[in-house]
């Protein structure tokens, strides 16, 4: 589905969608703002500043109750973080179906045309603690709540279609080699260390999953800009009882796009908050983030019909050979008013399924069906978390729970358990025709036994594929990406098992990382793979100008005229400007327009700028204006950045033998400035450049 249409225009003149969901939550939304301060108990405060003493030098009293109060609620405050996907930011949204799917689920979100659901959404990295950054070389998560009619439903994805391990048992074991050493506390956020990258030579299933995070997809630039996966195999039911296995995927319609290994690695110390700066701006802005959800079905007889295993999470489904189908839209349209209580409490959970969706024997997913729960149970202190504002469902619900830490409900009835007879058996089931959640009959065989199938151990065939598929540019990255990491790992041997491991995907990039990092090139060859799909590559994603970061670097003096058509230009294209100058206050062009000043040479930086657009003009520091300049220019130049040159900027960038000056723009002489300066920003990177 074309939405090229829905880019076009700006969404700010829309009003914001009420939904079922916000206007459960306005019940628990409070304003402080213009009322008087009071305990808990709405005792007013008439001194916020003392304690309680025994004269004004004297000791604390302890019947202080307002101090305990307030003091020991802020002890308290924090909660356990996630032991994984601790950092992550979020926003709610709205789902849109495009078509009925009837013909392969009940689920009633998915039934008609047109039909919105509302949803929370949470994106997120996985290795770094709560406090880390956002740019970190990671795989990165996603997880939906869909707030449907029949209950909540979670969709959990990350941004490649594989995973690092094949059995839920070896995930603690993963993570305890990628994360931070027990003595020292450190690294933080990165696999560059030699714990991490001894596992991945130990355990060679994880080196597709590591070569995906090695490519440009492990620096995301923004969550507006993440292609995510389910990586694990669900199933579909009709009401007929017909299953149908199925893989999600979420297609950002803003397309992929990513960092280079430098910038990620700067504006991780300028802007730890990168992305989720980004997220919550593009919803201010009324430029709302969307992503189509594809689904790849299987028909349930043709399980065996590929040489990789369906039910293998460490295997991606190629789109050439089980096409994606689109069959809705999410658009990200309000942000949170409360972090902690909306996006740090929300629980998701890969079991939280309503009728027509269901499991299949994806070894990962059955762990994840215990997993997600359990580490709820211990981070929010209750079973009684999904009763949370930002957790509950907007249908009533009825069991036979009761108790436990923080319960909110107030359940009045005296019978809490099956079969009775004093409540007519009531809760009562449900039959399946009816409604009632029906598991599908998957097939079961065998015996019990610890063991791995054998027809998940061919773990070189689909990184090889992956690797054809890339770019040279791409594979280049993706080379320095291993480079830069392995060189951080100090154990020799552990170096060079991984060259040895790295031979089986490509020969040539096995050799050139162990030049690099000091090791001897591996013996041996890659498989005799020469597949590749297109759709593996960023190289064809959708671009625009939209939400792209432009820096105006400007002084005094600049040309009114032409500035202004530029700036217009810029604004309706939907780009960020940011005023840079050497101080703050305003820039006065010669035909006397004041522009605010947004931003220094000094509080700003050209890593946090998608492009330039170079005025130049006068400064009371030259020297230093026409320095800060130069500098800006030489990062945008050499990290492939469009870069506009006014009239008036002509003398910062000139060409030389040793540059060719791709997708730098002059206005000098170029009536038609403006609209090719938007071409080349939506154009992004110019690799060609020298």
């Amino acid at each position: 589905m074309d939405d090229k249409s829905s880019k076009d225009k700006k969404q700010t003149d829309q009003p914001r969608a009420e939904n079922a969901k916000q206007q459960q939550l306005d019940h628990f939304r409070i304003r402080d703002t213009g009322n008087p301060l009071t305990t808990k108990q709405n005792l007013k405060v008439s001194n916020d500043s003392e304690t309680l003493k025994a004269g004004v030098r004297g000791p604390q009293l302890t019947e202080d109750f307002y101090f305990q109060e307030k003091m020991g609620h802020f002890n308290r405050e924090e909660i356990p973080e996630r032991v994984v996907h601790a950092r992550g930011y979020g926003a709610y949204g709205e789902f849109e179906c495009y078509q009925s799917m009837s013909h392969v689920t009940e689920a009633g979100f998915l039934q008609e045309a047109g039909k919105k659901t509302p949803t929370i959404v949470r994106f997120s990295t996985v290795q770094g603690p709560k406090g880390s950054y956002d740019t970190a070389r990671d795989l990165r998560c996603k997880g939906v709540k869909f707030y449907t009619e029949e209950g909540n439903y979670d969709l959990t994805t990350i941004a490649m279609p594989v995973l690092i391990i094949q059995d839920p048992m070896k995930f603690p074991d993963v993570m305890h080699a990628y994360q931070n050493k027990q003595d020292e506390g450190i690294p933080t956020a990165t696999g560059a260390h030699d714990r991490f990258w001894d596992f991945v030579a130990s355990n060679p299933e994880s080196i597709h999953m590591v070569t995906w995070i090695m490519s440009d997809r492990g620096v995301l630039r923004s969550y507006r800009e993440m292609e995510s996966w389910s990586i694990n195999t669900y199933i579909f039911m009709n009401d007929q009882g017909k299953g149908t296995f199925v893989r999600f995927v979420w297609k950002p319609v803003d397309g992929v796009h990513s960092l280079l290994n430098d910038e990620a690695l700067k504006i991780g110390g300028l802007d730890p908050d990168y992305h989720r700066r980004d997220l919550r701006l593009s919803i201010d802005l009324g430029y709302y983030p969307e992503y189509e959800l594809g689904v790849q079905m299987l028909e349930m007889e043709d399980e065996f019909k590929f040489d990789f295993d369906i039910l293998d999470p460490a295997k991606f489904w190629p789109e050439e050979l089980i096409p994606v189908q689109k069959i809705g839209k999410l658009t990200l349209n309000r942000n949170v008013d409360n972090e902690f209580a909306e996006l740090e409490q929300v629980a998701f959970n890969p079991a939280n399924v309503v009728p027509g969706i269901g499991f299949s024997n994806d070894p990962v997913l059955q762990g994840r069906l215990f997993a997600y729960r359990d580490t709820q149970h211990h981070r929010l202190g209750s079973a009684n978390h999904d009763e949370l504002p930002v957790n509950r469902p907007l249908c009533p619900f009825h069991n036979n729970t009761r108790r436990g830490f923080m319960r909110h409900r107030i359940d009045v009835d005296q019978i809490n358990y099956r079969n009775n007879s004093l409540a007519g058996n009531t809760p009562y089931v449900t039959p399946p025709e009816e409604g009632g959640y029906k598991e599908y009959p998957k097939r079961v065989e065998g015996h019990v036994i610890r063991g791995r199938s054998p027809s998940f151990n061919d773990f070189f065939t689909q990184p090889r594929i992956f690797w054809n598929s890339l770019t040279p540019v791409e594979k280049q990255h993706t080379i320095e990406a291993f480079s830069f990491q392995l060189g951080k790992v100090k154990t020799e041997s552990v170096r060079q098992k991984n060259v040895d491991l790295l031979v089986n995907v490509d020969r040539e990039m096995a050799s050139i990382i162990a030049d690099n990092i000091g090791v001897r090139r591996p013996s041996g060859d890659n498989v005799p793979v020469s597949t590749s799909y297109p759709s593996l590559s960023q190289a064809n994603t959708p671009k625009y100008a939209r939400m792209q970061k432009v820096g105006v670097l400007i002084g005094d003096g600049f040309n009114d005229q032409e500035v202004n058509d530029v700036l217009n230009e810029l604004r309706r294209n939907q780009t960020v400007i940011r005023i840079i100058s050497q101080t703050l206050g305003t820039v006065t062009g010669s035909g006397g327009t004041k522009l605010r000043v947004d931003e220094t040479f000094l509080t700003s930086s050209p890593y946090l700028m998608d492009t330039l657009y170079v005025v130049g003009g006068t400064s009371k520091t030259q020297d230093r204006f026409n320095a800060n300049i130069a500098d800006y220019i030489r990062v945008a130049y050499t990290h492939y950045k469009p870069i506009g040159v006014a009239s008036t900027g002509q003398s910062y960038i000139q060409p030389s033998p040793g540059n060719n000056l791709a997708g730098v723009v002059f206005a000098n002489n170029n009536p038609n400035f403006a609209r090719d300066f938007v071409a080349a920003i939506t154009q992004q990177r110019f690799w060609d450049r020298t």
